[in-house]
């Protein structure tokens, strides 16, 4: 399970543009850097706030499912022409699911949203800078402690 969720996540960062890729892992460090040597406060709230981020997958399942039953519910109440919303949607979820690339995942990656993976190495990153950890790496640099997280 674990590792289909891995290449999953592996697809969405493959199908994003390298600028997309680049800028969300920036804010990663950035985030890292900001809240990690903050004070003990900052840096809950912060790892409180990723436990409630929502995901890239979670954003289109969410909004997908929204559209469709949106489209099924006026299609029967008031005009058959809006079943072609649920079949575009689906269509486009379907397309998600086998390749790992959407026609609104671009705007989304551009918008900023992150894979569950990408939230959890700031999460970890956060942690390790709190002590959560045998070794704490208190002393690291962002990109030490994501490289670490990453491993």
């Amino acid at each position: 399970m674990e590792e289909m969720s891995s290449n999953q996540e592996g697809r969405v960062r493959r199908s994003s543009t390298n600028e997309a890729n680049r800028e969300i892992d920036q804010e990663i460090l950035d985030n890292i850097s900001q809240y990690g040597y903050d004070s003990l406060e900052a840096l809950e709230d912060r790892i409180e706030e990723l436990n409630k981020e929502w995901d890239v997958e979670r954003l289109l399942e969410v909004n997908a499912s929204t559209l469709a039953l949106t489209g099924v519910l006026l299609g029967f109440a008031k005009d058959k022409r809006w079943f072609i919303l649920p079949g575009i949607v689906t269509t486009f979820l379907l397309q998600h699911g086998i390749q790992g690339w959407c026609p609104p995942l671009p705007i989304l990656r551009k918008l900023g949203f992150r894979t569950r993976k990408e939230i959890e190495e700031e999460r970890y990153a956060l942690k390790v800078l709190r002590g959560d950890f045998k070794q704490n790496s208190a002393n690291s640099a962002p990109e030490m402690l994501l490289k670490i997280v990453r491993k």
